[in-house]
């Protein structure tokens, strides 16, 4: 049985569904107010319990007898007013993962991190046709670039390297940007939505990108394979904003955003965004993180895994194409 965390969001739910096709049984932490929408279809296929990874001892009866552990939850925000909160689950609720894993005798924990967490190199390339290249042997550099979404990552992998040290086996990913069937309102699906409504801007920004359906494919044959106390970046491309948009808007039928966003309206961007989230009471859309993020340029090899087991990358036409036809059908034609 393998018991996962996080089983409700864009990553959690890819991976529920691959390991129950593949005829595996699922374990998972669900909070009492979690939107299970994503896993609609496989509800009554997973054995549920209730509680977060902050719950130590609802934690430890859930994972015991379970031979393998995906740990996915997290918390992914940019917000200053949810920092307190993005440590306490990233990094406290990755800790006492690890602690039960142990005590437990868990086979196996794949721990499903970020690029961010490699961190930003002092060297940050400005040139979108030469990237920073970021690979596995990155060494964490400290850098106003690191937001504290990458600190609280880096952080929750010293946990689990701390875990391997006590002789836990586990496999850590770190997937770029996950595209695939979500939420629109939320992470990345939201940029689907943004081209949807017309949106009109784009910045210069680059970003590397991976199908959620890869991510999932690659903790299942990871877990399964004699592969251990080791990483692996998940990338499938580097593309750039405007490029993406103009994709989807093909797919969609949508006007696709044709203005360019400078550094300098970026800079206004993220101060006048904080500024109105004292009176709405939201989140920032930019923030002063991912406004000086966008300026910079990096690329995360995927090849890493390619070479270690037998995978392909999907294509982001085709990720896309099929990412535009489930939001067709579950949002706008519905």
């Amino acid at each position: 049985m393998v018991f996962l965390t996080g089983a409700n969001g864009l990553i959690g739910s890819a991976v529920a569904r691959k390991f129950i096709l593949e005829g595996v049984s699922v374990r998972a932490l669900r909070r009492a107010s979690s939107d299970l929408r994503l896993v609609k279809d496989l509800e009554d296929r997973i054995e549920w319990i209730e509680g977060d990874v902050l719950d130590v001892a609802i934690l430890e009866s859930a994972i015991r007898g379970c031979t393998y552990v995906v740990h996915t939850a997290a918390v992914v925000s940019f917000s200053p007013k949810e920092r307190e909160k993005l440590y306490k689950i990233n990094v406290e609720g990755t800790a006492n993962v690890v602690n039960i894993c142990l005590s437990e005798g868990v086979q196996k924990l794949a721990y499903i991190s970020s690029v961010a967490a490699l961190g930003r190199p002092s060297q940050q390339s400005k040139n979108p046709d030469v990237p920073t290249v970021v690979d596995e042997n990155q060494k964490w550099e400290e850098s106003p670039l690191n937001s504290h979404y990458a600190i609280s990552k880096y952080q929750a992998e010293l946990e689990v390297w701390r875990g391997v040290s006590e002789g836990l086996n586990s496999v850590i990913v770190n997937p770029s940007v996950v595209i695939g069937e979500g939420d629109w309102d939320k992470s990345s699906t939201a940029l689907f939505k943004y081209v949807h409504d017309e949106k009109p801007f784009y910045t210069d920004g680059t970003f590397n990108y991976v199908d959620v359906q890869d991510v999932a494919e690659a903790i299942y044959q990871l877990l399964y394979s004699t592969i251990k106390n080791e990483r692996f970046i998940l990338n499938a491309g580097r593309t750039t904003y405007r490029q993406f948009f103009d994709l989807i808007a093909k797919e969609m039928g949508k006007k696709a955003p044709s203005y360019r966003v400078t550094p300098l309206i970026a800079e206004v961007a993220w101060r006048w965004e904080a500024f109105k989230s004292i009176f709405t009471k939201k989140p920032p859309l930019v923030t002063k993180e991912t406004a000086q993020s966008s300026q910079t340029h990096f690329t995360y090899p995927g090849t890493k895994l390619v070479s270690a087991l037998p995978f392909k990358y999907r294509t982001l036409e085709e990720s896309t194409q099929r990412i535009v036809a489930y939001l067709t059908n579950a949002y706008y034609n519905s």
